[in-house]
Protein backbone atom coordinates (compact mmCIF):
# COMPACT_ATOMS: atom_id res chain seq x y z
CA UNK A 1 0.00 0.00 0.00
CA UNK A 2 1.41 3.69 -1.06
CA UNK A 3 2.40 5.46 2.09
CA UNK A 4 0.40 8.47 0.82
CA UNK A 5 -2.62 7.19 0.21
CA UNK A 6 -5.50 4.63 2.15
CA UNK A 7 -8.67 3.81 0.56
CA UNK A 8 -12.10 5.34 1.91
CA UNK A 9 -15.49 5.48 0.54
CA UNK A 10 -15.87 9.09 -1.02
CA UNK A 11 -19.14 8.09 -2.62
CA UNK A 12 -21.17 10.99 -1.05
CA UNK A 13 -17.91 13.30 -0.87
CA UNK A 14 -18.46 16.40 -3.71
CA UNK A 15 -16.25 18.99 -4.87
CA UNK A 16 -17.18 22.21 -3.31
CA UNK A 17 -18.42 20.18 0.39
CA UNK A 18 -17.57 21.40 2.93
CA UNK A 19 -16.09 18.75 5.05
CA UNK A 20 -14.59 18.54 8.54
CA UNK A 21 -13.31 15.58 10.29
CA UNK A 22 -13.84 14.23 13.92
CA UNK A 23 -10.37 14.07 15.15
CA UNK A 24 -9.52 12.70 18.98
CA UNK A 25 -6.18 12.06 17.70
CA UNK A 26 -6.39 8.07 17.63
CA UNK A 27 -5.36 6.14 14.76
CA UNK A 28 -8.44 6.24 12.71
CA UNK A 29 -9.34 9.77 13.16
CA UNK A 30 -5.73 10.84 11.98
CA UNK A 31 -5.30 8.35 8.99
CA UNK A 32 -8.68 9.60 7.97
CA UNK A 33 -7.87 13.41 8.22
CA UNK A 34 -4.37 13.12 6.65
CA UNK A 35 -6.08 10.39 3.98
CA UNK A 36 -8.29 13.84 3.16
CA UNK A 37 -6.27 15.92 3.19
CA UNK A 38 -3.58 14.05 0.54
CA UNK A 39 -6.77 13.11 -1.65
CA UNK A 40 -7.29 17.11 -1.07
CA UNK A 41 -3.79 18.49 -2.28
CA UNK A 42 -2.71 15.82 -4.61
CA UNK A 43 -1.95 17.81 -7.92
CA UNK A 44 -4.16 14.61 -9.84
CA UNK A 45 -7.66 15.01 -9.67
CA UNK A 46 -8.28 16.50 -6.23
CA UNK A 47 -11.22 16.43 -4.12
CA UNK A 48 -11.93 20.32 -4.15
CA UNK A 49 -13.12 20.27 -0.84
CA UNK A 50 -13.03 22.37 2.27
CA UNK A 51 -11.39 20.36 4.64
CA UNK A 52 -11.31 21.10 8.56
CA UNK A 53 -11.04 19.04 11.74
CA UNK A 54 -13.41 19.00 15.02
CA UNK A 55 -11.78 17.93 17.84
CA UNK A 56 -14.22 17.68 21.63
CA UNK A 57 -12.35 17.61 25.17
CA UNK A 58 -14.70 15.38 26.98
CA UNK A 59 -13.84 16.51 30.38
CA UNK A 60 -12.36 13.31 31.36
CA UNK A 61 -9.09 11.98 31.65
CA UNK A 62 -7.51 14.89 32.87
CA UNK A 63 -3.63 15.66 31.66
CA UNK A 64 -4.00 12.66 28.77
CA UNK A 65 -7.18 14.53 27.30
CA UNK A 66 -5.74 17.71 27.64
CA UNK A 67 -2.64 15.95 25.82
CA UNK A 68 -4.72 14.51 22.91
CA UNK A 69 -6.21 18.43 22.34
CA UNK A 70 -2.50 19.36 21.99
CA UNK A 71 -1.70 16.89 19.73
CA UNK A 72 -4.93 17.42 17.37
CA UNK A 73 -4.26 21.07 17.30
CA UNK A 74 -0.07 20.39 16.69
CA UNK A 75 -1.26 17.84 13.67
CA UNK A 76 -4.19 21.08 12.10
CA UNK A 77 -1.22 23.06 12.15
CA UNK A 78 1.04 21.36 10.80
CA UNK A 79 -1.31 20.54 7.85
CA UNK A 80 -2.60 23.66 7.49
CA UNK A 81 -5.97 22.55 7.94
CA UNK A 82 -8.70 24.37 10.09
CA UNK A 83 -9.95 22.79 13.96
CA UNK A 84 -13.06 23.70 15.32
CA UNK A 85 -12.54 22.93 18.97
CA UNK A 86 -15.69 22.11 21.30
CA UNK A 87 -14.58 21.91 25.41
CA UNK A 88 -17.22 19.80 27.54
CA UNK A 89 -17.87 18.07 31.19
CA UNK A 90 -18.89 14.83 30.24
CA UNK A 91 -19.16 13.74 34.37
CA UNK A 92 -21.75 17.02 34.97
CA UNK A 93 -23.74 15.68 31.98
CA UNK A 94 -23.76 12.66 33.58
CA UNK A 95 -25.22 14.05 36.91
CA UNK A 96 -28.01 15.67 35.40
CA UNK A 97 -29.07 13.12 32.65
CA UNK A 98 -28.21 10.31 34.61
CA UNK A 99 -26.71 8.63 31.01
CA UNK A 100 -23.89 6.38 31.04
CA UNK A 101 -20.75 8.02 30.31
CA UNK A 102 -20.28 6.36 26.95
CA UNK A 103 -23.53 7.73 26.19
CA UNK A 104 -22.89 11.21 27.51
CA UNK A 105 -19.41 11.60 25.31
CA UNK A 106 -21.41 10.20 22.48
CA UNK A 107 -23.89 12.77 22.85
CA UNK A 108 -21.68 15.76 23.77
CA UNK A 109 -20.08 14.27 20.04
CA UNK A 110 -22.90 14.43 18.06
CA UNK A 111 -24.63 17.84 19.55
CA UNK A 112 -21.56 19.61 18.79
CA UNK A 113 -21.52 17.83 15.00
CA UNK A 114 -24.69 18.87 14.66
CA UNK A 115 -23.81 22.69 15.68
CA UNK A 116 -21.33 22.87 12.81
CA UNK A 117 -23.48 21.68 10.64
CA UNK A 118 -26.46 24.33 11.22
CA UNK A 119 -23.79 26.98 11.73
CA UNK A 120 -23.14 26.75 7.75
CA UNK A 121 -19.68 25.37 9.08
CA UNK A 122 -19.69 22.11 7.45
CA UNK A 123 -21.46 20.34 5.24
CA UNK A 124 -20.66 17.19 6.22
CA UNK A 125 -19.20 15.90 9.32
CA UNK A 126 -16.74 12.23 8.78
CA UNK A 127 -16.11 10.06 11.51
CA UNK A 128 -13.55 7.64 11.51
CA UNK A 129 -15.39 4.61 12.68
CA UNK A 130 -13.64 1.24 10.71
CA UNK A 131 -14.97 -2.14 10.38
CA UNK A 132 -14.22 -3.74 13.66
CA UNK A 133 -16.49 -0.86 15.28
CA UNK A 134 -19.17 -2.41 13.17
CA UNK A 135 -18.25 -5.83 14.73
CA UNK A 136 -18.11 -4.69 17.95
CA UNK A 137 -21.26 -2.62 17.32
CA UNK A 138 -22.98 -5.16 15.64
CA UNK A 139 -22.52 -7.89 18.49
CA UNK A 140 -23.51 -5.40 21.11
CA UNK A 141 -26.63 -4.86 19.72
CA UNK A 142 -27.35 -8.40 19.45
CA UNK A 143 -26.33 -8.94 23.06
CA UNK A 144 -28.70 -6.22 24.51
CA UNK A 145 -31.71 -7.81 22.14
CA UNK A 146 -32.13 -5.47 19.87
CA UNK A 147 -34.52 -5.43 16.18
CA UNK A 148 -33.63 -5.51 13.03
CA UNK A 149 -33.05 -2.01 13.12
CA UNK A 150 -30.17 -2.30 16.06
CA UNK A 151 -28.30 -4.32 13.45
CA UNK A 152 -27.99 -2.07 11.16
CA UNK A 153 -25.57 -1.07 13.98
CA UNK A 154 -23.39 1.92 12.30
CA UNK A 155 -24.62 3.62 9.01
CA UNK A 156 -22.28 4.57 6.13
CA UNK A 157 -24.37 8.20 5.56
CA UNK A 158 -26.62 9.48 8.08
CA UNK A 159 -28.60 12.51 6.97
CA UNK A 160 -29.66 14.98 9.11
CA UNK A 161 -31.98 18.11 8.63
CA UNK A 162 -28.72 19.98 7.69
CA UNK A 163 -26.46 17.95 6.62
CA UNK A 164 -25.03 14.70 6.73
CA UNK A 165 -22.64 12.49 8.99
CA UNK A 166 -20.15 10.05 6.82
CA UNK A 167 -18.14 6.90 7.77
CA UNK A 168 -16.21 6.35 4.66
CA UNK A 169 -13.81 3.83 6.81
CA UNK A 170 -16.26 1.50 7.72
CA UNK A 171 -14.89 -1.25 5.14
CA UNK A 172 -11.52 -0.47 6.35
CA UNK A 173 -9.40 -2.46 9.16
CA UNK A 174 -7.30 -1.06 11.78
CA UNK A 175 -4.43 -3.14 10.83
CA UNK A 176 -4.62 -0.99 7.66
CA UNK A 177 -4.61 2.35 9.12
CA UNK A 178 -1.99 1.52 11.40
CA UNK A 179 0.25 0.21 8.68
CA UNK A 180 -0.81 3.51 6.68
CA UNK A 181 0.33 5.84 9.70
CA UNK A 182 3.66 3.59 10.40
CA UNK A 183 4.77 4.04 6.84
CA UNK A 184 4.09 7.72 7.13
CA UNK A 185 6.16 7.78 10.38
CA UNK A 186 2.76 9.55 11.74
CA UNK A 187 2.30 8.63 15.68
CA UNK A 188 -1.02 9.04 17.10
CA UNK A 189 -2.45 8.71 20.58
CA UNK A 190 -3.83 5.97 22.61
CA UNK A 191 -7.04 6.44 24.71
CA UNK A 192 -5.94 4.58 28.26
CA UNK A 193 -9.50 3.60 28.94
CA UNK A 194 -9.72 1.77 25.21
CA UNK A 195 -7.90 -1.39 27.14
CA UNK A 196 -10.29 -0.94 30.59
CA UNK A 197 -12.91 -4.04 29.89
CA UNK A 198 -15.34 -2.38 32.22
CA UNK A 199 -16.31 -1.10 29.72
CA UNK A 200 -19.15 -3.14 27.72
CA UNK A 201 -17.39 -2.60 24.08
CA UNK A 202 -13.68 -3.05 25.30
CA UNK A 203 -14.99 -6.09 26.99
CA UNK A 204 -16.30 -7.44 23.33
CA UNK A 205 -13.61 -5.82 21.55
CA UNK A 206 -10.65 -7.68 23.48
CA UNK A 207 -12.16 -10.68 24.64
CA UNK A 208 -15.46 -11.87 23.01
CA UNK A 209 -14.45 -10.98 19.16
CA UNK A 210 -11.34 -12.59 19.63
CA UNK A 211 -12.92 -15.88 19.88
CA UNK A 212 -15.37 -15.66 17.77
CA UNK A 213 -12.83 -14.90 15.07
CA UNK A 214 -11.27 -18.60 16.13
CA UNK A 215 -14.57 -20.25 14.81
CA UNK A 216 -15.19 -17.72 12.20
CA UNK A 217 -11.93 -15.91 10.92
CA UNK A 218 -14.47 -13.57 8.50
CA UNK A 219 -16.59 -12.63 11.14
CA UNK A 220 -15.74 -8.66 10.60
CA UNK A 221 -17.00 -9.13 7.21
CA UNK A 222 -19.88 -11.52 7.90
CA UNK A 223 -21.04 -9.15 10.59
CA UNK A 224 -20.60 -6.08 8.81
CA UNK A 225 -23.19 -8.15 5.84
CA UNK A 226 -25.69 -8.54 8.42
CA UNK A 227 -25.63 -4.84 9.51
CA UNK A 228 -26.15 -4.29 5.72
CA UNK A 229 -28.82 -6.65 5.22
CA UNK A 230 -30.37 -5.65 7.80
CA UNK A 231 -30.39 -1.83 7.00
CA UNK A 232 -31.66 -2.66 3.18
CA UNK A 233 -34.74 -4.86 5.04
CA UNK A 234 -35.52 -1.73 7.44
CA UNK A 235 -35.67 0.43 4.84
CA UNK A 236 -38.11 -1.79 2.80
CA UNK A 237 -40.14 -1.98 5.62
CA UNK A 238 -39.85 1.44 6.26
CA UNK A 239 -41.80 2.15 2.95
CA UNK A 240 -44.63 -0.28 3.44
CA UNK A 241 -45.02 0.83 6.93
CA UNK A 242 -45.11 4.79 5.58
CA UNK A 243 -48.03 3.58 2.92
CA UNK A 244 -50.41 1.36 5.22
CA UNK A 245 -50.39 3.55 8.83
CA UNK A 246 -52.15 6.49 7.55
CA UNK A 247 -54.69 3.54 6.49
CA UNK A 248 -54.50 1.99 9.58
CA UNK A 249 -54.15 4.51 12.54
CA UNK A 250 -57.51 6.27 13.66
CA UNK A 251 -57.36 9.43 16.35
CA UNK A 252 -58.61 9.18 19.54
CA UNK A 253 -61.09 6.99 20.17
CA UNK A 254 -64.91 6.46 18.83
CA UNK A 255 -68.13 8.09 20.83
CA UNK A 256 -71.65 6.82 20.56
CA UNK A 257 -73.66 8.70 17.24
CA UNK A 258 -70.29 8.56 15.30
CA UNK A 259 -66.90 10.11 15.12
CA UNK A 260 -64.12 10.05 16.90
CA UNK A 261 -62.67 12.00 20.40
CA UNK A 262 -59.27 13.53 20.48
CA UNK A 263 -57.92 14.72 23.79
CA UNK A 264 -56.64 18.32 24.38
CA UNK A 265 -55.24 17.79 27.30
CA UNK A 266 -51.33 19.06 26.60
CA UNK A 267 -49.32 15.64 26.79
CA UNK A 268 -51.74 13.29 25.85
CA UNK A 269 -51.90 11.92 22.51
CA UNK A 270 -53.87 8.34 21.54
CA UNK A 271 -54.30 6.37 18.66
CA UNK A 272 -56.23 3.08 17.99
CA UNK A 273 -56.36 0.16 15.56
CA UNK A 274 -59.28 -1.75 14.41
CA UNK A 275 -59.03 -5.58 15.61
CA UNK A 276 -60.58 -6.98 12.40
CA UNK A 277 -57.52 -4.41 10.19
CA UNK A 278 -54.82 -5.89 12.56
CA UNK A 279 -55.84 -9.94 12.20
CA UNK A 280 -55.73 -9.17 8.18
CA UNK A 281 -52.46 -8.51 8.52
CA UNK A 282 -49.72 -11.29 8.76
CA UNK A 283 -47.30 -11.60 12.19
CA UNK A 284 -44.13 -9.96 11.04
CA UNK A 285 -45.99 -6.80 9.64
CA UNK A 286 -48.60 -7.02 12.49
CA UNK A 287 -45.73 -6.71 15.13
CA UNK A 288 -44.11 -3.56 12.80
CA UNK A 289 -47.87 -1.43 13.04
CA UNK A 290 -48.05 -1.83 16.83
CA UNK A 291 -44.29 -0.87 17.60
CA UNK A 292 -44.68 2.23 14.83
CA UNK A 293 -47.95 3.01 16.54
CA UNK A 294 -45.89 3.49 19.94
CA UNK A 295 -43.10 5.19 18.63
CA UNK A 296 -45.67 7.55 17.03
CA UNK A 297 -46.45 8.36 20.71
CA UNK A 298 -42.68 8.65 22.06
CA UNK A 299 -42.10 4.71 23.00
CA UNK A 300 -39.88 2.20 21.95
CA UNK A 301 -41.57 -1.24 22.82
CA UNK A 302 -39.02 -4.41 23.69
CA UNK A 303 -39.75 -7.65 22.11
CA UNK A 304 -41.36 -8.66 25.37
CA UNK A 305 -44.00 -5.65 25.44
CA UNK A 306 -44.69 -6.14 21.66
CA UNK A 307 -45.46 -9.68 22.92
CA UNK A 308 -47.80 -8.35 25.44
CA UNK A 309 -49.60 -6.06 22.99
CA UNK A 310 -49.94 -9.07 20.63
CA UNK A 311 -51.31 -11.06 23.90
CA UNK A 312 -53.78 -8.03 24.79
CA UNK A 313 -54.98 -7.97 20.93
CA UNK A 314 -55.50 -12.14 21.20
CA UNK A 315 -53.20 -13.09 18.40
CA UNK A 316 -50.64 -14.70 21.21
CA UNK A 317 -51.07 -16.74 24.41
CA UNK A 318 -49.88 -14.77 27.52
CA UNK A 319 -51.19 -15.77 31.06
CA UNK A 320 -50.64 -12.46 32.62
CA UNK A 321 -52.05 -10.24 29.73
CA UNK A 322 -56.24 -11.02 29.40
CA UNK A 323 -56.79 -10.32 26.29
CA UNK A 324 -60.65 -9.24 26.76
CA UNK A 325 -62.12 -5.92 26.94
CA UNK A 326 -61.46 -3.54 29.55
CA UNK A 327 -57.66 -5.00 30.01
CA UNK A 328 -55.45 -1.94 30.20
CA UNK A 329 -51.44 -2.95 29.94
CA UNK A 330 -48.87 -0.09 31.13
CA UNK A 331 -46.09 0.34 29.16
CA UNK A 332 -42.83 2.25 29.05
CA UNK A 333 -42.89 6.33 28.93
CA UNK A 334 -46.69 6.64 30.43
CA UNK A 335 -47.79 4.54 27.56
CA UNK A 336 -50.99 2.60 28.27
CA UNK A 337 -52.94 0.07 26.13
CA UNK A 338 -56.49 -0.83 26.69
CA UNK A 339 -59.06 -3.06 24.17
CA UNK A 340 -62.49 -2.42 23.30
CA UNK A 341 -64.61 -5.02 21.74
CA UNK A 342 -63.42 -3.91 18.47
CA UNK A 343 -60.11 -1.58 19.08
CA UNK A 344 -56.65 -1.37 20.19
CA UNK A 345 -55.95 1.63 22.02
CA UNK A 346 -52.81 3.26 22.45
CA UNK A 347 -52.33 6.30 24.57
CA UNK A 348 -50.16 8.56 26.41
CA UNK A 349 -50.82 9.32 30.40
CA UNK A 350 -50.16 12.66 30.86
Amino acid sequence: MPATTLPFDRTNIHPGDRVCVATSGGADSVALLLTLHAANTTPREPLGIGLSAAHVHHGLRGDEADADQRFVEDLCLAHDIPLHLHQASVPNRVAETRESIEEAARNVRYEFFNTLLTSGHADTILTAHTAEDQSETVIMKLLRGAWTEGLSAIHPIVTLAKGKILRPFLNTHRADIEAYLTQLNQPWRNDSTNTDTAYTRNKIRHELLPQLRIYNPNLDQTLANLAELAREEEARWQVELNRLLPQLLLPGKPVRGGGRAVSTIPGSAAVSIELDRLRALDPALRRRVLRAAARQLGSRLSFDETSRLLSLCGFRTDPTVAARTGTTLHLPNNLRADRSPRELRLFRQP
